[in-house]
């Protein structure tokens, strides 16, 4: 059982396949054709062709390894003794492993083992040995060639039929003699190399030779000695139990050609498949077999592949030789055939032969004539093969036909489009010869057809176009001279509504759907309202504007009028006042308006240190900073309103002129742009206000109006102080009364290199800020002091660095008074 593990890796190893088998029917398959004698290249050309991969082999090796490969089971097969096995050869040399080290083909050896041990299962594992003939990994172009490298396409013999009668006997085979009747036994004899079965009482019956009809006469004979067969008292039938095997020799145009040990059941196509198929210059079209120095047939594959005939599929006898020979003819067929590939022709055959061996043209195909291409020896020829000659031009080696397409163009269309119930192409001929026949084809003009004029467009002879004028009304009333078609004549129906423009009307303001809509004769304003989803709640329904071209094609002057315009009222759905019967015309703008009396609820939002912080409704205008606490509940004891701070929503407006201005200071400043749609300027904006002012004096100036989306924030009391921008230690220090600005300067270490010490200036809490008098600034409690810094002609330093929030502060300063100016 080692010789069959060696066996397994040492010839799957070379294996490169595409397929998939189990590893199970792998080992069964090695040691199937172990038992038929084949070598080691004719197993790997079956295992390739089966499908085998070279890493499952690598898996089986590992698992032999671990001892979880069992082929001492996988080698036995227990059958019924009546149904018919593949025939074993035991002591074959070929599978004894000291005939595994070299290549039965080339000689040359596979792999090295110790001299006088046998070569394991895991020492071969590193030695792969590529197939002795090159493996085609894609579909041949040929026609035919892949039919042996299928693997959905064995050949395989069916051993378990019934005998055919013309079966001929030989050495090896069992036959099985059944007697029944008056006497019963049942005997089962191999046939010697003598050809003869002995038979207790009888003595040798030769067989060798005999068909199973002719060896059935011949048993009853033979038995006829000691049975009473001829009173029918005694029935006696011989038939075929194991068959034997034979060797056939598959020479020439194959690609593993040798000698190859088969079931007596097995056909030529059998043994070409274990063979590996032809090769790349083997004939499919002459397959030869050879019996006894005689020719006994000449296999072609087409006919199997294209008819069917199963009569080519002859069985094989012991000594047969099957040979192939090298192709006669290749032509390549392409174009607008069913099947372009390239097909072996025989000699004498035709055009028509590989026009039939494609499936014929395809539906697109020009079938009048094909062009063949041919290598004279010297030069190319090119021939238009017209098909009254498809059955006599005949094919040679190398010719090249091409199958063109059909013309992209009509020889018997016309067209009819436009203002039409059916249009589309139609003949000429079956009733279409007019230009009323046409129409009529069509069913017939639309009631929205312009029967003044049609269009037909016409191909000259140079296929270029000419118009001609058709009257349509005088064609259907019978006044006009019908007009006789042409080959891609084109008749064009115009619609009125192609000839005009199309009729809308605007809706504008305060409906559910303001926008364009398609105007229709005797159209309302009503019609129009209920169109549009009727209208907001928001819109005034005493006040509904209607705008009117002023149009006057056969004017000669200019006039002063824009416009005419219409006031409606709308009550209980309809309209009331204004021109009675009034109806809309096309490209009316219709104008709902908003009402005056509509308002809607406008919120503030209160937080910090109020007893009921949240949203709030502006009641009325005009509302301000006290009326907004007094509806909080008031301030906490520990309210700091003079740190109190009002964020104001930056309207669309705001923002565009924000962006405008900072845009106008950047170019000024130098050569460099700054991407507005980088710039975050925020939803708010800071309103500086003086909330403890606005409360002792409800409704003074200090008392700010408040607009929707305010948001008041009184803080708890912060008794610090930041430091900021060009000094030496930006900080923030406990605020300290009655402290001069140059105390605050000093807890952050002194101004820097650059500072800009006059120019400083501090932002309150409250959002106010105040610059510095005499170099004095009023410091506050929960303030910052920023110093500003000198522009820097160098690259920037720590100090710097770190002063560059002063620039920020600046920009939001400058941006909060430019909104303040809007106001």
């Amino acid at each position: 059982m080692k010789k069959i593990a060696l066996l397994l890796l040492g010839v799957c190893l070379i294996i490169q396949a595409w397929g998939q088998v189990s590893d199970n029917d792998v080992i069964q398959m090695v040691l199937t054709a172990q038992k038929q004698g084949m070598s080691q290249q004719q197993i790997a050309v079956m295992l390739l062709q089966k499908g085998v991969t070279k890493e499952q082999l690598l898996r089986l090796k590992d698992t032999y390894e671990k001892g979880e490969l069992n082929l001492k089971d996988a080698g036995n097969v227990t059958t019924d003794t009546r149904i018919r096995q593949l025939p074993l050869k035991q002591n074959d040399k070929k599978t004894d492993s000291r005939y595994l080290k070299e290549d039965e083909l080339t000689g040359k050896p596979l792999f090295e083992a110790p001299r006088g041990e046998n070569v394991s299962f895991i020492d071969s594992i590193g030695n792969i040995m590529q197939p002795p003939y090159p493996v085609e990994t894609e579909k041949s172009v040929i026609f035919g060639k892949d039919i042996f490298n299928n693997t959905l396409l064995t050949f395989e013999p069916q051993l378990n039929i019934a005998t055919p009668d013309n079966y001929l006997l030989g050495p090896g085979d069992e036959v099985i003699i059944d007697i029944w009747g008056n006497s019963e036994a049942n005997i089962r004899q191999v046939i010697s190399p003598d050809g003869n079965i002995v038979v207790q009482g009888i003595g040798p019956v030769y067989l060798n030779g005999l068909t199973v009809k002719e060896a059935n006469a011949r048993v009853k004979n033979e038995f006829s000695k000691i049975y009473a067969i001829a009173s029918g008292n005694v029935s006696i039938r011989l038939t075929l139990g194991q068959i034997r095997s034979i060797q056939v020799n598959v020479m020439g145009e194959v690609a593993v050609p040798g000698t190859y040990t088969l079931p007596s059941l097995a056909s030529a196509f059998h043994a070409l498949y274990n063979a590996g198929g032809v090769n790349p210059i083997g004939s499919l079209r002459s397959i030869k077999i050879y019996r006894n120095g005689k020719e006994v047939a000449d296999v072609d594959i087409y006919e199997y592949i294209m008819q069917g005939k199963n009569d080519l599929n002859i069985l094989l006898q012991d000594g047969d030789v099957i040979v192939v020979s090298p192709y006669v003819n290749l032509v390549d067929l392409s174009g607008k055939v069913k099947r372009p590939m390239i097909y072996e022709m025989k000699n004498q055959e035709t055009v028509a032969d590989i026009l039939s061996y494609a499936g014929g043209f395809t539906g697109d195909a020009y079938k009048k004539n094909v062009r063949v291409i041919r290598k004279s020896g010297r030069e190319h020829q090119i021939y238009n093969v017209d098909e009254n000659n498809f059955d006599t031009f005949i094919m040679t080696d190398g010719d090249q036909i091409s199958v063109d397409s059909v013309l992209p163009r009509f020889e018997n269309k016309v067209e009819i489009k436009g203002a039409v119930y059916r249009e589309g192409l139609y003949a000429i001929g079956e009733g279409v010869n007019t230009l009323k026949e046409l129409l009529d084809k069509a069913e017939g003009v639309r009631g929205d057809a312009f029967l003044n004029r049609a269009v037909l467009y016409r191909e000259k002879p140079d296929l270029t176009l000419e118009v001609l004028s058709v009257d349509i009304a005088g064609l259907i009333e019978g006044t006009a001279e019908d007009i006789a078609l042409k080959k891609n004549d084109v008749l064009y129906v115009p619609s009125v509504f192609d000839l005009q423009e199309d009729f809308t009307i605007v809706v504008k303001g305060a409906v559910r759907n303001p926008g364009t809509y398609k105007f229709a004769d005797n159209m309302t304003l009503e019609d129009l309202v209920i169109q549009c989803g009727g209208l907001l709640e928001s819109a005034s329904t005493v006040k509904i504007d209607v705008a009117r071209r002023i149009k006057d094609p056969k004017s000669t002057t200019v006039g002063d009028m824009r416009a005419e315009t219409f006031t409606f009222t709308l009550k209980d759905g309809l309209i009331t006042g204004g021109q009675p019967g009034f109806t809309l015309k096309p490209f009316d703008e219709v104008y709902i308006r908003r009402s005056p009396g509509y308002q809607e609820q406008q919120d503030v939002f209160v937080d910090g240190e109020v007893m009921f912080g949240g949203e709030y409704a502006l009641a009325k205008k005009g509302e301000r900073l006290s009326d907004i606490v007094i509806k909080a509940g008031g301030l906490t004891p520990e309210a700091y309103p003079e740190g109190a701070r009002l964020m104001r929503k930056t309207t669309p407006e705001e923002k565009k002129l924000i962006q405008q201005t900072i845009m106008k200071l950047t170019q000024q400043g130098g050569n460099d742009t700054i991407d507005i749609a980088l710039m975050n300027l925020g939803d708010y904006y800071p309103v500086g206000i003086e909330l403890k002012k606005a409360l002792e004096n409800p409704g003074s100036d200090y008392d700010v109006i408040l607009k929707e989306g305010d948001q008041l924030v009184i803080p708890e009391y912060s008794g610090t102080v930041k430091i900021s921008g060009a000094v030496m230690y930006p900080n923030t220090v406990v605020y300290k009364p009655k402290a001069k600005t140059s105390y605050y300067i000093s807890q952050a270490g002194g101004f820097a290199q650059r500072a800009r010490k006059r120019r400083a200036f501090v932002i309150y809490m409250n959002g106010t800020v105040a610059v510095a008098r005499g170099g004095r600034l009023d410091i506050k409690p929960g303030c910052e002091i920023i110093v500003p810094m000198k522009q820097p002609r160098k690259g920037l330093g720590l100090a710097e660095i770190m002063s560059l929030t002063t620039s920020t502060t600046s920009m939001a300063a400058m941006i909060t008074s430019i909104i303040n100016s809007t106001k």
